[in-house]
């Protein structure tokens, strides 16, 4: 009898936060498929030079060679592998660059595990029904209210400060940090 791992799609988790790599990896591993995971550019090209993933989620910032590096990298060892990246730093520029050298979507952080495996659905690598993408995309304005809730967590509550790295005036942030979060 074959183990069911055996023909579940492999993929690589590159983060350096060691909390939601292994988060992540377990919700992945529930979803049928067979992770490996990786804490920096280094040790993901270790682990894919040995077994090439069909997939592969990407951190941007990372010590040593970034993500986008690490694209590079891991399509010269397999150009099938699919990679998406991850990030809670994004920048339409960066965005366009992980496509450019050959990722198949680039997500912000937080992402959950449907939106990633959504990433990955596309065209070529057939998924199992379970792993077909959501219906819905979130607005304009939650994407907003994610990344000013990500910059105040990043900046430990500190309204002031984040209001300086994203450009508002502290009370304009604190206007909008006293709205209920927009629905998806």
């Amino acid at each position: 009898m074959t183990n069911a791992r055996e023909h579940a799609p492999s993929i690589l988790v590159v983060d350096d936060d060691d909390v939601f790599r292994e988060r992540l990896a377990r919700a992945l591993a529930q979803r049928g498929l067979a992770v490996r995971t990786a804490r920096d550019a280094d040790e993901a090209a270790t682990l894919a030079n040995a077994e090439s993933p069909e997939l592969a989620l990407v951190d941007l910032r990372m010590p040593g060679p970034s993500g986008l590096a690490l694209i590079r990298t891991l399509l010269d060892i397999d150009p099938h592998t699919r990679v998406v990246v991850l990030t809670g730093y994004g920048s339409i520029a960066t965005a366009l660059e992980a496509v450019r050298l050959g990722a198949v979507h680039y997500l912000q952080k937080p992402a959950d595990v449907d939106e990633i495996l959504a990433a990955f659905h596309r065209d070529e690598l057939p998924l199992s029904p379970e792993l077909s993408p959501p219906a819905t995309v979130p607005s304009l304005a939650r994407a907003e209210w994610e990344h000013i809730q990500r910059v105040l967590t990043d900046c430990g509550g500190n309204v002031s400060q984040a209001a300086r790295l994203l450009g508002l005036h502290r009370r304009s942030l604190q206007r909008k940090l006293s709205k209920y979060p927009v629905s998806r």
